[in-house]
């Protein structure tokens, strides 16, 4: 099981920290990815952390959003500073027994996700 965290409301400009905790399972030995759906978007691939910790960053987020893992605390975090209005979502993280799928967003179908959390809501607004 996964269970997001860490969402809220934020200015413009401000900052969250999104963490994903996993019981059941050990993220160290899996890909796990953070994607976002806004109301009536397609849910998209923001970050992906793989196993040996190889990172993907969806370029509209890559000088804002930092992916990292804590392998003590089964935790998977991701950082987001300069939010944006357009980053308002519900934020899920999911896993996969492999590695992430690759560089380019297009290759995040989220049928390679095995597990997923039920998300948290991340608000920007002034």
């Amino acid at each position: 099981e996964l269970v997001e965290s860490g969402g809220g409301f934020v200015q413009p400009g401000g900052s969250l920290r999104l963490s994903c905790t996993a019981s059941g399972v050990t993220l160290d030995s899996y890909a796990v990815a953070w994607f976002r759906q806004a109301p009536g978007n397609e849910r998209e691939a923001i970050s992906c952390i793989s196993p040996i910790n190889t990172t993907y960053l969806r370029e509209s987020v890559q000088d804002r959003f930092t992916i990292s893992r804590d392998n003590a605390k089964n935790t998977v975090f991701l950082q987001m500073n300069l939010l944006r209005p357009e980053d308002t979502a519900r934020y899920y993280c999911a896993a996969r027994d492999s590695q992430c799928p690759g560089r380019s967003s297009a290759a995040y179908g989220p049928e390679l996700f095995t597990s997923w959390g039920q998300g948290t809501q991340v608000t920007v607004s002034s």
